[in-house]
């Protein structure tokens, strides 16, 4: 059965962010993630994941300057020292929250970058990024994402981000496989699980094609999460879906899976 986190930074968003930690647990959820901690003290959310009885699954680095473009430094030549910075405050918080796992965002070269460039720029970066964190017993994500969601996106596609885990070599790099990204991309999903499920630390799901409840669109999910069962993976899968109404009125999808709604 799937072990299902609430992304906090994309439901219950009728309550402020500190109040979704109670919600999401009221909810039945065991788990959260979000995109950014950044906004509040470190210490305020790991008290708030104390009080609920949650473990905070999954963060992302800062993203570089999000009001300006900026969708993470990773891929980015020119501005390593910018990145190694946005380590330091991730693992500041992830130290303290107690999360095991970092989203390293690929960000947007821009349409005249050097590809070549790009990537002995991104291969550094995550093995930097590996390298820091693996005291600490945390896991670097790589996260292939549509173009349509993010336009310029350096990271589309699965068998890119295991390339890249190859010119790495890190233990504690790994996929962070998005299936409503993949479907969109690629398709053919079940059998990118399959191929690729060593690689894969942490799934994420929504409705394809408006990124509403998983049981909305054209991914039979149900199925999807039958196959990663079958193929023993024991990690989190985050629910990084907006909902078509308010949150708890669109969980009935997730109570086969100890989701109470």
């Amino acid at each position: 059965m799937p072990n299902l986190a609430a992304n906090i930074s994309m439901m219950f968003t009728e309550i402020p962010f500190m109040e979704r930690f109670a919600a999401a647990a009221d909810a039945g959820f065991k788990g959260v993630e979000y995109l950014f901690p950044y906004d509040h003290p470190a210490e305020e959310i790991a008290k708030a994941l104390n009080d609920n009885g949650l473990q905070n699954v999954l963060f992302n680095l800062p993203p570089g300057n999000w009001q300006t473009g900026d969708r993470g430094l990773a891929s980015i030549p020119g501005r390593e020292t910018e990145f190694e910075g946005l380590i330091d405050k991730a693992l500041e918080y992830a130290k303290v929250i107690g999360c095991p796992r970092l989203h390293v965002m690929a960000g947007i070269p821009g349409a005249d970058a050097n590809r070549y460039a790009c990537q002995n720029t991104y291969v550094r970066n995550i093995k930097l990024a590996a390298e820091r964190c693996a005291p600490h017993g945390i896991t670097v994500l790589l996260e292939p994402i549509n173009p349509r969601d993010i336009p310029g996106f350096y990271l589309n596609r699965q068998a890119d981000a295991i390339a890249t885990l190859d010119a790495v070599g890190a233990d504690n790099a790994a996929v962070q496989m998005d299936l409503y990204h993949c479907q969109i991309v690629e398709g053919d999903v079940a059998m990118k699980i399959r191929s690729n499920i060593d690689r894969v630390a942490h799934f994420q799901i929504a409705g394809v094609p408006e990124r509403h409840e998983p049981d909305i669109g054209e991914v039979n999910y149900p199925y999807l999460f039958d196959v990663i069962d079958e193929l023993g993976f024991e990690g989190w899968i985050g629910c990084e879906y907006r909902p078509k109404g308010e949150t708890r009125a669109g969980l009935g999808w997730a109570k086969p899976y100890g989701i109470t709604g």
